[in-house]
């Protein structure tokens, strides 16, 4: 039997007033401190983006995949943004960075960098990343919407907020200068 999935419908403005962990807290804190508005929709935990569809009905934006990746060796991180519906084929990232095998980072590496569990990663999750162990991939199509969407380090919320807020007051204060890359639609494009 299919399990239901919840969320509330109602697109709230800003921090919500109950009580929330500290992580997410700390995502509030800082959107604020830059003076970045943003929606917000709580749900279930989305732990595929076919359940984060529904968060991006209510918001009226694309939430995009955020991969936590490494090398083979597991001594260089990387946070990947792309779009939701872009297929992910570890080849086409790997020959853009000049790197070779990538695959998906330990879980206990992303806690340990990031300060999130599988899930809940989040270009938000950066301001954990103190030391800039983490590298920011960005596709560039991700840059093209006009608005962005991300959890806010846990999974049972989703915010959105605008691309010019991303892209000039978030990613400098985060400090992780991104590096931009073209992903094919297809792997054999």
């Amino acid at each position: 039997m299919e399990e239901t999935f919840h969320i509330d419908t109602v697109c709230h403005s800003g921090r919500p007033s109950d009580p929330r962990s500290a992580k997410e807290t700390a995502c509030y804190d800082l959107l604020d401190s830059l003076g970045i508005a943003y929606e917000r929709v709580d749900h279930d935990a989305a732990m595929t983006m076919e359940l984060c569809h529904a968060a991006e009905g209510v918001l009226h934006i694309s939430i995009c995949k955020n991969l936590f990746l490494c090398n083979r060796q597991k001594t260089k991180f990387y946070l990947l943004l792309m779009p939701g519906g872009k297929p992910f084929h570890t080849k086409d990232l790997s020959a853009q960075l000049g790197c070779a095998r990538l695959s998906f980072g330990p879980p206990e590496d992303m806690e340990r960098l990031l300060g999130v569990t599988p899930g809940s990663a989040t270009v938000l999750a950066l301001q954990n990343d103190t030391a800039g162990e983490v590298t920011l991939v960005i596709d560039r199509a991700v840059l093209q919407a006009p608005c962005f969407g991300c959890h806010p380090c846990i999974n049972t919320s989703s915010l959105a907020f605008s691309m010019q807020d991303l892209t000039e007051k978030l990613l400098p204060a985060l400090g992780h200068a991104p590096v931009l890359v073209d992903l094919p639609e297809d792997s054999n494009a």
